[in-house]
């Protein structure tokens, strides 16, 4: 005895459990061959309504894509992405009005903060082992200053490895093993 609410897939043949949302429409199951026979099949009958059988062809069309090649040369002989070196994506300058801002300047942090990626925000959260803010812009200057010491743009700081939270317990101070 089949479950109620089955149907007969016209693919495979094989009993399955009809969505509820499509009972009375689903002719299918949900197995890939099935999926595949199901999308052939709409567009046959989709094809052979009056009207769309020259749906995307015809002097319109034709021009329409001629236009749209001229204006994209080579796109269909481009990479799928263009692959460029984390050191190229870095070498950007910096204006003038944003070298004189100082890494340790302490206004507007609830700004910085929010202006700042999710994902970027969460990732130095966990490195500083802290969700408060001040933590969070502590590491932040700490890597910034880093990260401008290894590209060669700041004369490194001595200390940027050091922790500036004197209230934390000698294990969170202690070095790794």
């Amino acid at each position: 005895m089949h479950p109620k609410g089955s149907c007969k897939c016209q693919h495979c043949g094989e009993m399955f459990v009809v969505h509820p949302r499509n009972r009375g429409r689903q002719r299918y199951c949900t197995k890939v061959p099935c999926r595949k026979a199901r999308k052939a099949d709409s567009q046959r009958r989709w094809l052979e309504r009056p009207g769309n059988e020259g749906y995307f062809s015809g002097p319109t069309n034709v021009e329409r894509v001629r236009a749209w090649r001229r204006a994209n040369p080579g796109y269909s002989r481009r990479s799928k992405r263009k692959r460029r070196t984390l050191q190229d994506r870095l070498t950007a300058e910096v204006a003038a009005d944003q070298e004189a801002a100082h890494p340790d300047d302490r206004d507007g942090l609830q700004d910085r903060l929010i202006a700042q990626s999710p994902l970027f925000v969460g990732l130095i959260s966990h490195l500083a082992g802290s969700a408060l803010q001040d933590d969070i812009a502590a590491m932040t200057r700490r890597l910034h200053s880093r990260g401008r010491a290894v590209l060669g743009t700041d004369v490194p700081r001595s200390d940027y490895g050091k922790a500036r939270n004197r209230n934390r317990s000698g294990a969170a101070r202690a070095a790794p093993v």
